[in-house]
């Protein structure tokens, strides 16, 4: 969103929305997530449900969500020390949401709305699903899609990239590698802060003790208290912070990659971080054959090696 984060444009966005939907926008912390909150807090988690989950990842993670509210449930309405937050968590599907009636409520229209100075508005699905986020302190997911709702969580939340795997259909082959896609998502909302599955792990499918460690995590880092706003770049998984660096070094990649001008090679603005990371097709050095034509962007190899060498990022040769 342009002027997310310098105009604050995306807690506007959110806030507008929950306004035209006729909610009450989500809690309002300025400086940090524990602003309002205690040590004995319950925290709520929503896994969503991702088409890049297996039925193995499936298991994982249910196992994981059983052995965390196991927790919670024995240590709720007790005095003991925690030694982990209490989190309840829960798994949805956004398309199984729905409205709980079809009723009506009166809006007051806001002074920018082209509309009547009230207008009626009926309960939808959509309004199912935003009243969820609001309540939701950690929010779970893969890529696509589900990273969209990321901007509506409430100040000083927390949202969980459980990445997917790249190339599509390479799984537990040395040729996959992690993905987050969205990242920009979670580095434009700066009221919210991002965390990453491990990005030399995900490729060998989810694991439920890397789910656990990602949510208390999580939830450690909602009541110690992270300051906001958060910093974009800290909202970036490593190959996320890789490509930022890379821009800043490689003045030449970063027009092909940014600039839509005539002469350019369109091939070189469909980007992901993570294809470009991993030298994939039109970032391999030798590019890849279309129909007879040979397809590559240029750029430093020599400076994107370093780079991932720097933040760690490990690399198989298969991928290229």
């Amino acid at each position: 969103l342009p002027g997310g984060v310098e105009l604050d444009g995306s807690r506007l966005f959110r806030d507008r929305i929950y306004q035209q939907h006729g909610l009450i926008h989500p809690i309002i912390r300025q400086k940090s997530s524990s602003e309002g909150r205690t040590s004995h807090d319950l925290l709520l988690a929503c896994i969503i449900d991702n088409k890049r989950f297996t039925d193995e990842d499936r298991d994982e993670i249910h196992d994981a969500i059983n052995e965390i509210n196991n927790y919670t449930y024995s240590y709720l309405n007790k005095t003991a020390k925690l030694q982990w937050p209490l989190v309840r968590i829960s798994y949805l599907f956004y398309n199984q949401l729905r409205a709980q009636n079809l009723s009506s409520i009166q809006i007051n229209a806001t002074s920018f709305d082209s509309r009547s100075p009230t207008y009626e508005l009926i309960e939808n699905n959509f309004m199912a699903q935003l009243k969820i986020l609001r309540q939701m302190d950690i929010h779970i997911t893969g890529p696509g899609t589900g990273q969209m709702y990321q901007t509506f969580l409430s100040d000083g939340s927390v949202t969980i990239n459980i990445g997917g795997i790249r190339p599509w259909g390479t799984e537990n082959t040395d040729k996959a590698y992690s993905s987050y896609l969205e990242q920009y998502m979670t580095s434009g909302t700066p009221y919210i802060k991002g965390l990453y599955y491990p990005i030399n792990e995900r490729q060998k499918g989810i694991k439920k003790d890397e789910v656990i460690k990602l949510i208390r995590q999580a939830s450690q880092l909602i009541l110690e208290g992270f300051s906001l706003p958060v910093n974009v770049h800290n909202n970036l998984a490593p190959d996320g912070q890789l490509f930022v660096e890379m821009c800043e070094k490689d003045k030449e990649f970063c027009s092909s990659v940014t600039k839509r001008i005539p002469e350019g090679n369109s091939h070189c603005l469909d980007l992901w971080v993570e294809d470009f990371v991993h030298e994939h097709r039109q970032w391999n050095a030798g590019g890849f054959i279309d129909n007879g034509r040979n397809i590559s962007c240029s750029f430093n190899h020599s400076l994107l090696h370093e780079l991932r060498e720097k933040y760690g990022i490990k690399h198989s040769k298969s991928n290229e």
